[in-house]
């Protein structure tokens, strides 16, 4: 598994190991905010793969608003306290041990993954929207091609989502895919909003 986030990265490299978190979770909006000032010190000081950054964005990711995860030019989480009637967290995640034992994780730009031939790859790029801040940098509209275009280049099977926009549909129409529309549920938005988004899977060689 790849993704451009390093932090959602680390996580999950920390889950494989069965990650206990021992960091105070409360719905709490001082102590949202300590933390988000103590998870971005520890990016400042490059100690983002550590135990504590992994539990710090495990609490931020559940406890700031509407489930973003959004980082600023400079790279620092900037989400603000969510407004919830009840969160639950989870301390303990030995039995993620077993099941990523097998697993590889990786953050890295799409063109630097060594693929084979023949494997099969999902991949889901960030929404064609105005919000594009996921990670530090942010996706382009010139990445979006990118990616599909190199993905079109790929001998194995091929599943590509995104949000249906008219330049997403041209552009996957144009490089072959065969496109399936579907209204998906949203369960993180920006706005609050929880309409269903219109969004497209781009298929190659799947028969």
């Amino acid at each position: 598994m790849n993704d451009v986030n390093p932090h959602l990265i680390n996580f999950y490299s920390w889950l494989k190991r069965g990650l206990r978190i021992s960091i105070e979770m409360r719905y709490h909006e001082p102590l949202f905010y300590r933390h988000r000032s103590r998870f971005n010190e520890l990016l400042r000081s490059s100690k983002h793969e550590t135990k504590e950054a992994a539990s710090l964005f495990y609490y931020l990711n559940r406890t700031a608003y509407n489930g973003l995860c959004r980082f600023n030019q400079s790279g620092e989480f900037n989400v603000p306290f969510g407004r919830y009637s009840t969160i639950n967290y989870r301390d303990s995640f030995a039995d993620y041990k077993q099941l990523f034992a097998g697993w590889e994780f990786s953050t890295a730009g799409f063109d630097r993954l060594k693929l084979k031939s023949k494997d099969f790859v999902y991949a889901d790029p960030p929404y064609d929207v105005e919000f594009t801040q996921y990670s530090k940098g942010g996706f382009s509209w010139e990445d979006q091609i990118r990616t599909a275009e190199l993905l079109a280049q790929h001998d194995g099977p091929v599943i590509l989502s995104n949000q249906a926009t008219p330049r997403i549909v041209r552009l996957y129409r144009d490089l072959g895919y065969k496109l399936i529309k579907l209204d998906a549920p949203r369960r993180i938005s920006c706005t609050g909003d929880r309409t269903h988004a219109k969004e497209v899977l781009a298929v190659r060689n799947l028969d």
